[in-house]
């Protein structure tokens, strides 16, 4: 696996309607991924429809448990920033068609879709992608680059509390395993992670065939030959559609709108 720099944006504005955040935002300084609160709200039997939705069942049903009104409503913000729990946006619409398709997948389109909206988060990843298999992470490499990304907006103690927290999301996605001494470990994407991360390249500015070198699949630990497997794969899904000519790829996600159900 190379150790490149890996790039996220191309061109895109602070905010767009496809749901990534450039520059706003930095959940990590209070939670996680929250993989596990994620994987119970995407369990929902009858989804809700909107925002709103899954704000009531949060807060009000109290679907995760959490012990106080005002603990709901701060998951519930917080898993908002991060994942926006709206079916009328397609980042989240997506998410949650390839999650139901594929449960398993469901920790690493988490990752993907935070990278898009946490910019402390995407700051962190150069750190972890570079680490070859087995190596520790360097909890100083982690702040240095945390404190970088911030341009030093944050007080020492929030950075290492950041560090902790996207250290916690690296491990819940697979990238790192340990409690006290956290190691590099390679991750196995499915396919449907592969079509998310390829969205998310394209809505980020790359070309159909750039999507496959992009940051987004080196997240999911693929070179192009790999990511180009799955993408394969998940058209055998139904979940994409891929042509390659020449050594130009094209993408096409209409199959995933289809099993979105468009903008619901």
């Amino acid at each position: 696996m190379g150790h490149a720099e890996p790039v996220f944006f191309r061109g895109l504005q602070d905010r767009d309607e496809s749901g990534l955040r450039r520059h706003a935002g930095g959940t990590h300084t209070s939670r996680t991924i929250m993989v596990r609160e994620l994987s119970r709200v995407l369990e929902l039997p009858a989804p809700p429809e909107d925002r709103a939705g899954y704000a009531h069942a949060i807060v009000e049903e109290n679907l995760l448990g959490k012990e106080t009104h005002a603990t709901r409503r701060l998951t519930n913000t917080r898993l908002g920033e991060l994942y926006l729990l709206n079916p009328e946006v397609p980042a989240f619409r997506f998410m949650r068609t390839l999650a139901h398709r594929e449960p398993k997948a469901v920790p690493l389109l988490a990752l993907l879709l935070a990278l898009g909206r946490d910019p402390l988060l995407r700051a962190s990843a150069q750190v972890v992608l570079s680490l070859d298999e087995g190596q520790e992470l360097s909890r100083a490499a982690l702040q240095k680059a945390i404190k970088d990304g911030a341009e030093d907006r944050l007080k020492p103690e929030i950075q290492e509390k950041v560090a902790r927290n996207v250290a916690s999301s690296w491990t819940q996605s697979g990238h790192l395993t340990g409690r006290t001494f956290k190691t590099r470990r390679l991750v196995e994407p499915q396919p449907a992670a592969v079509v998310m991360a390829l969205w998310l390249a394209t809505q980020a500015g790359f070309s159909d065939t750039e999507a496959l070198t992009s940051g987004w699949t080196m997240a999911l630990d693929c070179g192009y030959r790999r990511a180009l497997d799955l993408a394969t794969a998940a058209k055998r899904l139904r979940l994409l559609d891929v042509y390659v000519a020449e050594n130009v790829v094209s993408l096409d996600f209409g199959p995933l709108e289809r099993l979105s159900g468009g903008h619901k």
